[in-house]
């Protein structure tokens, strides 16, 4: 992109944000759904001890095919870099990899990490999705580096980042670069630039903002965008969140009302007690990461057990397991549906956590999704 003469910081400047209301402000009545509710999957791409990261990955792919089948409304690859236990370092790829052996389902990122990238490259590749998977596609977008503060070093030094400072300029950068229109680059002589993601669009990516603050509900409020609240991980301030975006949601051109959706952690299993032991390794993984441990290849069930807890990891993974759906397919549907109609959502994003036993691959996460969908899933 020119330099000369650039505006900096203003954002680009597109047609596609041109009109955008932003005195449509209104409350909003949020009606409680007692029905099941749609359900989605997030995915880490998780590596147990003695799997390689291409089993990881096959498995997988192996899993969204099966979520497609099952009738899932979205699968979410999520970003996260340089951790021993997960693979999903590359949402893109993935999600390019999962639109190629998937026919209905929606594909996207949970999410992309956006301090860690160029908007513009984030715009070319995701414009690319939306080509190779038309209407099929969602970016998911975060404010977090998604790592520790020496790999965001390391991105900084060996690629295109962009300032975290500058992330709601970016956001909108994103839309607008995304769109058939394009953006405009204004300089100061006067003279326009324009930039497209893509040469000849025919569609967008759905942009999500994703988040466990009141920073990212209110800025996805602001913008008129969809909102996720992040509760497989953070677990505390769901409903606070919920209610400044739904509060302070503006009507954007689009003219749609607030969609949000929240995520979960769940493991199902023919019996409680099978289901409570496939939870023990990434209780234990949750454990080290709070604790600043090292961190390692997701354990099997029977390396977990067989590893006396002390008390601070007991504890961490009692109060972990308390925001947690473990059960049989039956009950986590229940309680899935009563947290979906407690929070007035539609729809629940699961992450699948079932951990393994020895000689499996991922028979555990795909039984969690097998058990819960019938009848809870609606196909978009």
């Amino acid at each position: 992109m020119p330099s000369p003469g650039l505006h900096d910081p203003a954002p680009l400047r597109g047609s596609a944000l041109a009109g955008r209301n932003i005195g449509c402000r209104r409350r909003v009545a949020v009606k409680v759904n007692d029905a099941i509710p749609s359900l989605s999957v997030l995915d880490l791409v998780p590596v147990r001890h003695g799997q390689t990261s291409a089993q990881a990955v096959s498995a997988a792919l192996d899993l969204v095919e099966r979520a497609d089948r099952l009738g899932y409304r979205r699968y979410w690859f999520a970003e996260h870099h340089n951790m021993p236990s997960v693979a999903s370092t590359t949402p893109p790829v993935l999600i390019a990899a999962a639109a190629a052996r998937t026919s209905r389902i929606r594909v996207g990122s949970g999410g992309v990490m956006l301090p860690n990238h160029s908007p513009l490259i984030v715009a070319e590749q995701f414009a690319a999705l939306e080509a190779l998977a038309p209407g099929r596609i969602d970016l998911g977008i975060g404010r977090a580096p998604g790592s520790d503060p020496v790999i965001t070093q390391l991105l900084n030094r060996s690629g295109t980042t962009s300032d975290v400072s500058r992330f709601p300029d970016h956001v909108t950068d994103i839309m607008a670069l995304t769109s058939p229109e394009g953006a405009t680059v204004h300089f100061t002589s006067g003279t326009e630039y324009q930039v497209k993601a893509t040469p000849a669009a025919s569609g967008m990516p759905q942009v999500w903002l994703l988040g466990s603050s009141d920073y990212s509900a209110q800025l996805a409020a602001s913008f008129g965008l969809p909102y996720v609240f992040a509760n497989h991980f953070a677990g505390e301030g769901l409903e606070h969140a919920l209610r400044l975006y739904r509060d302070q949601f503006v009507t954007n051109e689009s003219g749609e009302g607030p969609r949000t959706f929240v995520t979960a952690n769940v493991v199902a299993a023919p019996t409680s007690e099978e289901a409570e032991e496939r939870a023990i390794p990434q209780l234990r993984m949750m454990a080290r990461l709070r604790t600043n441990r090292p961190l390692t290849p997701l354990e099997t069930i029977e390396a977990a057990k067989a590893d006396p807890f002390d008390a601070m990891t007991e504890s961490i993974m009692a109060s972990t397991r308390q925001k947690w759906f473990v059960g049989t397919g039956d009950d986590v549907r229940s309680q899935l549906s009563a947290f979906a109609a407690q929070h007035g959502v539609d729809e629940i994003m699961v992450s699948p956590v079932a951990g393994a036993y020895e000689g499996e691959t991922s028979e555990g996460r795909a039984q969690t999704l097998e058990l819960i969908a019938a009848p809870a899933t609606v196909a978009a």
